[in-house]
């Protein structure tokens, strides 16, 4: 900082400045760490970026950059080689919890429709919690 304006704001050296802009570009830097370092206010910053044309993109917090593990486990189905004449269709259960907390539990899905229920639950779009 060189000095104060006469309403209060700051005045900084233009190869200050750049310098700081030069370093917050690199790859991996903080700029609210190096505006902290330097004793700038980082919107400051923000905005001498913007000035000279440099857009930054805000790195997703961790807590999102990391994949969640699917909620579906793979069922293999095998299809009957041959139709048996004169037998009722198995059935079963299907119970699942998607990842919003919600459960479904299916009765009576013939065998032979469960994969595609899996891959239709599979489909399904749902948000983090049920809270609309």
């Amino acid at each position: 900082m060189v000095g104060h304006k006469a309403d209060g704001r700051s005045l900084y050296d233009e190869k200050a400045k750049a310098e700081l802009v030069a370093l917050c570009m690199q790859p991996g830097a903080s700029v609210s760490r190096l505006a902290r370092e330097c004793g700038v206010n980082a919107n400051q910053v923000c905005r001498w970026l913007r000035e000279r044309g440099h857009v930054r993109r805000p790195r997703p917090p961790a807590s999102r950059a990391v994949a969640m593990p699917s909620p579906f486990v793979a069922v293999p189905v095998i299809a009957a080689t041959a139709p048996v004449e004169n037998t009722a269709p198995a059935v079963m259960q299907l119970q699942a919890r998607l990842p919003n907390g919600v459960a479904i539990e299916l009765g009576g899905i013939d065998v032979r429709h469960v994969g595609q229920v899996i891959e239709a639950l599979g489909r399904l779009r749902c948000s983090g919690s049920t809270k609309g």
